[in-house]
């Protein structure tokens, strides 16, 4: 079962410099307008297609995430993850709603 990541903690991840899969679930036409830094998008549905070729790690640590808390497509998302064998899955469940009221930026195609 993936482990909840707050804003705090993701912030340290990326400021850490280890590498991770930072991973946007919402529709390509959102990311374009916005997404967390240097993230990745694969929606939720094109996990289990997509996920194998383009994180071919398991043991990576990959942090989902979607719009806010009301949104499901991150859960869903890490519940395919791990239905792979992914074992480092960290759900960011307040989304890019709670980065951008934390204060951080986001990035744009």
């Amino acid at each position: 079962m993936s482990q909840k990541i707050s804003h705090e903690q993701l912030a340290e991840l990326i400021d850490s410099g280890r590498e991770f899969i930072l991973l946007d679930t919402l529709p390509r036409t959102v990311f374009d307008e916005g997404h967390l830094p240097d993230a990745i998008n694969i929606v939720s549905d094109e996990i289990l297609m997509r996920a194998p070729k383009e994180i071919p790690d398991r043991e990576k640590i990959v942090v989902v995430y979607c719009a806010s808390a009301a949104c499901q497509r991150a859960g869903l998302a890490a519940e395919r993850l791990e239905s792979l064998g992914y074992t480092n899955i960290l759900h960011y469940v307040e989304g890019k709603r709670d980065w951008l009221d934390s204060g951080y930026a986001l990035e744009e195609v």
